[in-house]
């Protein structure tokens, strides 16, 4: 054997020793197998890690929203002129809109623009006929206006659509003491304080009528 086939035997003795080592160790590479999870359910992503993969959206408020967030701000702060103005934008986005429109009424009630609060409280009637709240503020709003025929009407239609809630019978016997018909309005206050005792003001007006001897 010559020198340099000697040489080509223990180059070749060396190589499948390497190899052989490395194979026994399970240090080599395997299939399938190279990317180890720290934890058992661990994954890239997916379900486990939904960071990784998803991200929630910010779920902004309407245009609605705002404008109604904007009114009950106001109110509070008691700029009722300034209600009036994000409730007029929101007429503009949905004029039909039940919560702008009773908001819109009360505003007008108590800024003394009665005709406004007509118009609101008769745009709910018109969206829903049995609303009884609605014919009881209309009624209150038509009172103010001088319109006492008007406001009969929808006292009366109040009471029908629910004889069982006491301010409907208390807002009608207001009217009717206004209006001179003390009587009437003693059988009111009696009817409101009878569902309910504690309305105090109803009370009141019960005494004061009947030492009246009304």
């Amino acid at each position: 054997m010559s020198t340099f086939q000697l040489f080509l035997l223990i180059l070749a003795v060396a190589v499948l020793y390497s190899f052989f080592k490395q194979l026994f160790s399970g240090s080599y590479p395997k299939r399938g197998v190279d990317f180890e999870a720290k934890k058992a359910d661990d994954q890239i992503g997916g379900i486990n890690r939904p960071d990784k993969t998803f991200s929630k959206p910010t779920v902004e408020p309407t245009r609605m929203e705002q404008l109604l967030t904007m009114t009950d701000e106001a109110i509070e702060k008691g700029d009722l002129e300034e209600a009036k103005k994000a409730l007029g934008s929101a007429l503009i986005i949905d004029e039909n809109n039940v919560d702008v429109l009773q908001k819109m009424g009360y505003v007008s009630m108590e800024s003394k623009d009665y005709k406004e609060a007509k118009e609101s409280y008769e745009k709910l009637i018109a969206l829903d006929e049995n609303d009884d709240m609605a014919h009881a503020l209309l009624a209150n709003a038509l009172h103010k206006l001088g319109d006492e025929e008007g406001a009969e009407k929808h006292h009366e239609k109040a009471i029908l659509l629910d004889s069982t809630y006491a301010p409907h019978h208390f807002n009608y016997a207001n009217t009717l003491y206004d209006l001179g018909r003390k009587k009437e309005a003693l059988v009111g206050y009696k009817k409101a304080y009878e569902l309910d005792n504690t309305i105090e003001v109803a009370k009141e007006m019960i005494e004061k009528l009947e030492a009246e001897n009304v």
